[in-house]
C-alpha cells in the first residue's frame, strides 16, 4: 500500500495519520448545505474557516449527488467550479479535489488548478475519465457505486467491484501511487449495508489502496439515530474514528473542527498501544 503520496504541493503520511478532507458543495441543492456556498464570497469565506479549523484537503463539488439528484449538464457544472478552484488557488495554500465523474469537467478543472480527481462512479460513467486523469498524471478517489443495492455478499462484491475500478484505472495508465479508494457509503447501499461497510473497513484496505471514508451527516446516520441532517455531527465523529481504527487515509466531513479533534483523540488512544 501507497504510505507516502503527494497531493498538490504537500505529501500525505498514511501510515500515522488519518487527514481530514472538508467538503464545499457550490450547489443548490446538495442535502447538507445546498444553496449555501453558491456565491464566491461565501464559498471562499467558508474555505477559511474550515483551513483554519485544521482542514488537510478540500473537496469541490459542482452537481449534488444525493438520492434522486438531477443531472447537471457538463457546462454549468463547469461554470459553477471552475472560478472557485481559481480563487481557492490564488488565496490558500490547500490541496483540492473536484468532486465530480464526467471527463470534461475533469479535464477543465486539473487545468484551472484541481490537484486531485474524486469520481463517485469510479471510472465507470465516462469511460473517456480514466485518460483524463492518466493524462494528467494526477492522484484520484475512485468510488465504489452501484445503480441497486443488490448485492450476493456485500464485501466480497463491493471489493470484487473496486478490483473492476482499478482493473480500468492501469490499463488507462493512472499512475499506482496516485489512487484511493472510497467504499462509497451511502451510494448504491441500504442503511444496513452501510453499517457493515463502516464495520469492514479493515477488509476493503486488504485490496492494497489507502482509503476515503465518506459518512459524514448521511442517511446512514439519521435512520440509525433517527436524525435530521442538522443534529448528525455526533453521529458523525463516530464513523470518523472507525475510519481512523481502520487506518482510513482520509475522512471526508462537514464540519471539522469536531472531526480534528475527534481524530487527533482516536489517534492518541491507538498510538499509545504500539
Amino acid at each position: 500500500m501507497v504510505i507516502i503520496m503527494k497531493i498538490g504541493k504537500q505529501e500525505f503520511d498514511f501510515k500515522n495519520h488519518t487527514y481530514i478532507m472538508g467538503i464545499l458543495n457550490v450547489t443548490p441543492d446538495s442535502f447538507s448545505d445546498g444553496g449555501c456556498f453558491n456565491r464566491l464570497d461565501d464559498a471562499l469565506y467558508h474555505v477559511e474557516k474550515m483551513v483554519n479549523e485544521g482542514m488537510d484537503i478540500l473537496d469541490i463539488g459542482g452537481e449534488s449527488t444525493r438520492p434522486g439528484y438531477v443531472l447537471v449538464p457538463e457546462e454549468e457544472e463547469a461554470e459553477r467550479v471552475l472560478p472557485i478552484i481559481e480563487a481557492v488557488k490564488q488565496r490558500f495554500d490547500v490541496p483540492i479535489s473536484l468532486d465530480t465523474y464526467k471527463a470534461k469537467v475533469a479535464g477543465e478543472g486539473l487545468l484551472a488548478g484541481a490537484d486531485l480527481i474524486n469520481d463517485i462512479w469510479g471510472l465507470k460513467y465516462d469511460e473517456k475519465m480514466a485518460r483524463v486523469i492518466a493524462d494528467a498524471g494526477a492522484p484520484c478517489v475512485l468510488m465504489h457505486n452501484r445503480k441497486e443495492a443488490v448485492y450476493r455478499d456485500l464485501i466480497k462484491d463491493v471489493a470484487a467491484d473496486l478490483r473492476e475500478t482499478l482493473a480500468i484505472a492501469k490499463k488507462a495508465g493512472i499512475r499506482e501511487d496516485g489512487i484511493i479508494l472510497d467504499p462509497g457509503i451511502g451510494f448504491g447501499k441500504t442503511c444496513e449495508q452501510n453499517l457493515q461497510i463502516l464495520y469492514s473497513l479493515k477488509e476493503l484496505s486488504a485490496l492494497g489502496y489507502p482509503l476515503l471514508l465518506g459518512a459524514s451527516r448521511k442517511s446512514v446516520v439519521g435512520l440509525t439515530l433517527d436524525l435530521p441532517v442538522a443534529e448528525r455531527l455526533e453521529g458523525t465523529i463516530v464513523t470518523t474514528v472507525f475510519g481512523v481504527l481502520a487506518g482510513c487515509a482520509f475522512v471526508r466531513v462537514h464540519d471539522i473542527k469536531e472531526n480534528v479533534r475527534a481524530v487527533k483523540m482516536a489517534e492518541a488512544v491507538l498510538h499509545s498501544g504500539r
